[in-house]
């Protein structure tokens, strides 16, 4: 039986998805962890197709709104690549209190594996109008704006809002689609 109702269906088409650290914890308060994030994704806009159209990364989450050939994988692949690159990051930096919990809350049926950053799924829902994507763009880019962290989208430094205001981005971000 299928663990979660949310799949991926057809090819190409933009997907809002959502990726949470495990148990809400917060990693991504450090900027050396957000930069792994931004650099895989741009490894993957150069050489396997990711067509961001939007993201926002909080201290315990992200979501974004990409397209791809092959979006499942590539978003497995991610997950796997960025959980190792921020668990050797946080040893490096000795954040073991922080290494501890994602070795608590690991899931049994991860036996060989010593911590669990991500929770399992991205909870993709395809995009299949306009109306709907500009509905997915707003959410994110509101996001950082409700929790009280900034007054204007385009402050939040881990956001494509920048792009869409017309003020240079940390990531290319493809406002078509």
């Amino acid at each position: 039986m299928p663990r979660s109702r949310y799949r991926f269906v057809g090819d190409d088409a933009p997907y809002f998805m959502t990726m949470t650290v495990n148990h809400w914890l917060p990693v991504f308060t450090r900027a050396d962890s957000v930069e792994i994030l931004l650099d895989s994704w741009r490894w993957l806009q150069q050489h396997e197709g990711l067509r961001m159209h939007g993201y926002v990364i909080l201290e315990n989450h992200l979501h974004l709104v990409a397209g791809a050939p092959g979006l499942p994988g590539l978003m497995r692949r991610f997950k796997s690549h960025t959980a190792r690159q921020i668990i050797d990051l946080l040893e490096a930096a000795r954040v073991q209190t922080l290494l501890d919990l994602l070795a608590l809350f690991k899931r049994r049926h991860k036996a060989d594996a010593t911590y669990q950053l991500w929770e399992e799924g991205s909870h993709p829902k395809r995009i299949e109008s306009e109306t709907v994507m500009r509905q997915k763009l707003d959410y994110i880019h509101h996001n950082p704006v409700k929790r009280g962290y900034v007054d204007l989208p385009e402050h939040w430094r881990w956001s494509s809002a920048r792009n869409y205001a017309g003020e240079p981005g940390v990531i290319e971000i493809d406002k078509g689609w």
